[in-house]
């Protein structure tokens, strides 16, 4: 069973939701606010997180910032009763796998989280090797680090499953809904946003080797170029 950490301040709606989850076979903990919610995740392993962006003592969003100091790799899902776009966009670039607004279907957050959770098992399947070499830099892909020399970069799940796919296609125009589709499973405005935060990101991480660029096409995509 695949286990869910819901932190949730409504009580009435998180006692539907935990049951709904456990019908269709996942483990849930709740909690009903960001700290409690912190202190639990730093003793239990978990699959996934559910977070509401309005909870007391802490708020979905700085909760989310304290999990991924624990453990970078972590998979969230933001829930929220604002539709701002400035809310979607921090909660995006925070890193989130998906962001819903209230009120939804159950069926549709079950679809999100299996979703999630079969990217997550399968983006980085590699059967050739673990370790690729990109210019100057090893990237080890079961580990998910880049190396340089003496320096080495940890990557999030997310950040290795996209320095994967842009070199799986490197000096080659990508269609940027390719990318999205590919990596964030849908190519809507704020997948958009998240995807250049991480492509900013990325660029800092290669600096170290000025043969290793990623070109933006304008209103096109992108160019993962490695010039030899």
């Amino acid at each position: 069973m695949k286990k869910i950490l819901l932190a949730e301040d409504d009580i009435d709606f998180s006692e539907v939701l935990i049951q709904y989850l456990q019908l269709h076979n996942f483990n849930v903990v709740c909690a009903e606010n960001g700290n409690k919610a912190l202190e639990i995740f730093k003793n239990e392993p978990f699959d996934i997180c559910i977070l509401d962006v309005m909870m007391p003592e802490m708020d979905g969003f700085t909760l989310a910032e304290e999990l991924l100091k624990i453990n970078p790799d972590t998979r969230f899902i933001f829930l929220t009763a604002k539709q701002l776009k400035e809310d979607r966009i921090k909660g995006l670039q925070l890193g989130a796998d998906d962001y819903v607004v209230k009120p939804f279907e159950a069926e549709e957050l079950i679809l999100r989280i299996n979703n999630i959770l079969k990217r997550s098992e399968t983006n980085l399947s590699n059967p050739e090797t673990d370790k690729i070499l990109i210019g100057n830099y090893v990237f080890d892909t079961k580990r998910m680090y880049l190396k340089i020399g003496a320096k080495t970069q940890q990557l999030t799940e997310k950040e290795a499953t996209l320095i994967l796919f842009l070199f799986n296609n490197k000096n080659q125009i990508i269609k940027r809904e390719t990318i999205l589709n590919a990596i964030w499973n849908n190519n809507d405005y704020f997948s958009g946003r998240s995807m250049d935060v991480f492509i900013t990101k990325i660029r800092k991480y290669f600096q170290d080797d000025s043969r290793i660029t990623i070109e933006s096409k304008r209103f096109i995509g992108l160019e993962f170029k490695i010039n030899e």
